[in-house]
């Protein structure tokens, strides 16, 4: 597999000899519900995870929460509670989404308030190599002991200071040099060699990375805000402290903007989470994270999302119908039609789709693949009265992989009104076949009213699905 590394500006193979892969993802900063920009970078990631899991690889995926920060404090005076409060209800409102939105558990979520004797003993190491020095707010590193600093945002030294958190420190070797710790009376605050405070931002990921992790990060990777400062000053206190390399390949996601305009909160167009799955529900919430390249910026529309929930419905027809067919097995065992071509023209979309993945994770066209699939497996459906149940399965299965690598989960009908509906339209085909429609037709629009459902007629039995996405 080739994943594009921001760090080199090529597209490289990933080395999956071991059938192992170490991953680090930065995690959010707990101090708000996660926005729509922070679901696409975690359901890219997801779906990376998803794909090489399913060529057997083992995946170490951490991601961490930040969970004291300047905003976790600012948020705790405003709301009259606790930082450790503050931060507690956001992570339960990011596993809340997250948990909606069918993502895999990463493998350890680790907490910066977990890490401090790790943070500290990190820095210790980079002042005793002379790249951290004490100033008047805290401790820094010395970006001038890192020559290759601005390797990974290819920024020169005039741009350096855009968008970074400078500190206002008179003692401050460089005006680029950044906090490794912060000296602070205001609580929460932890005892250090240097005085009383809390870790920088930058340096909290690096120490996690290293303890949880063991200096074998196969993929690094975050939105592409993170590359400068936070990854890049990453990259020059880990590699300062190691002397060696500290991740392999790094990998960014890009931005979501709303209108073709960045989301903000001056502008008042942020879009959590936790509103899109009452409004737009998870797989489509998935299918929009998904559908361009993951390095490239993403545009939200009501046009788009509405373009994507016919998309999902065309899927949820293919899933359902596919499923009724096979357990009530409607088919025609030995003497049904099992057409070579459609197996082969089913599963070549599926092995292409895997191609795509491999390529960069091209996601636009692998989507694009799977649509495809969809679009053919519905005409088939509905085309055919008389597949074998060999078909039918191999049409299950084939979506199946679709549907696990892609993250798509179908929302799971109550048994008893399973249940209650098909005996309806038991009790309507009967009615027809004794030609009294009028009951019939009464029957059809009890359905309709009560369970929202649409009836479609074959030559040998009477399938239902849902008219609007049983999926919000």
């Amino acid at each position: 597999m080739k994943l594009y590394n921001t760090l080199t500006s090529k597209t490289e193979e990933i080395d999956l000899s071991e059938k192992k892969i170490n991953i680090y993802l930065c995690g959010v900063t707990v101090y708000d519900e996660c926005h729509i920009g922070h679901a696409r970078t975690i359901i890219v990631f997801d779906v990376l995870r998803r794909f090489l899991e399913s060529k057997n690889i083992e995946v170490n995926f951490i991601q961490n929460f930040t969970d004291i920060d300047d905003k976790i404090i600012t948020r705790a005076i405003e709301e009259k509670m606790s930082p450790e409060n503050i931060s507690t209800k956001y992570i339960e409102s990011y596993f809340r989404d997250f948990t909606a939105l069918n993502v895999r558990s990463a493998t350890k979520y680790p907490l910066v308030t977990e890490n401090i004797d790790e943070i500290i003993n990190f820095i210790t190491g980079l002042m005793a190599k002379n790249k951290a020095y004490l100033g008047l707010n805290g401790v820094y590193y010395r970006v001038s002991a890192f020559p290759e600093y601005g390797k990974l945002s290819k920024k020169n030294i005039d741009q350096m200071n855009s968008g970074a958190r400078i500190e206002i420190d008179e003692t401050k070797a460089d005006p680029k040099d950044f906090a490794l710790w912060k000296f602070s009376s205001q609580n929460p605050t932890w005892p250090s060699p240097w005085g009383k405070g809390r870790p920088g931002w930058h340096i909290e990921c690096s120490a996690m990375a290293l303890k949880y992790l063991d200096s074998k990060i196969d993929i690094h990777g975050g939105g592409q805000d993170l590359i400068f400062p936070h990854h890049e000053n990453e990259i020059a206190q880990s590699e300062g402290l190691l002397e060696k390399e500290f991740a392999k390949l790094w990998m960014h996601i890009g931005m979501v903007t709303i209108k073709s305009e960045k989301m903000s909160k001056s502008l008042g167009n942020t879009i959590k989470i936790s509103e899109l799955i009452r409004t737009t529900g998870p797989n489509v919430i998935r299918l929009f994270c998904l559908s361009s390249h993951y390095s490239k910026p993403l545009d939200y529309t009501e046009s788009i999302i509405l373009e994507l929930k016919n998309k999902w419905r065309q899927v949820a027809n293919a899933y359902h119908e596919l499923e009724y067919r096979t357990k009530n097995k409607i088919a025609v065992e030995n003497q049904g039609a099992n057409p070579s071509e459609f197996n082969r023209e089913l599963t070549q979309y599926f092995e292409d789709f895997e191609k795509e993945l491999e390529n960069d994770l091209n996601l636009s066209m692998a989507m694009t693949l799977f649509f495809k699939f969809i679009n053919k497996l519905n005409q088939i459906l509905s085309a055919n009265n008389n597949l074998s149940m060999m078909f039918l399965n191999h049409c299950s299965i084939t979506l199946e992989r679709f549907l696990r690598i892609i993250g798509l989960e179908m929302k799971t009908m109550d048994e008893n009104v399973r249940l209650e509906i098909e005996k309806e339209i038991k009790k309507r085909n009967q009615l027809r076949k004794d030609k009294k429609y009028d009951e019939a037709d009464k029957v059809r629009s009890y359905l309709e009213l009560k369970y929202n459902i649409d009836l479609i007629d074959h030559k040998n039995y009477t399938f239902w699905k849902k008219k609007t996405i049983d999926d919000i």
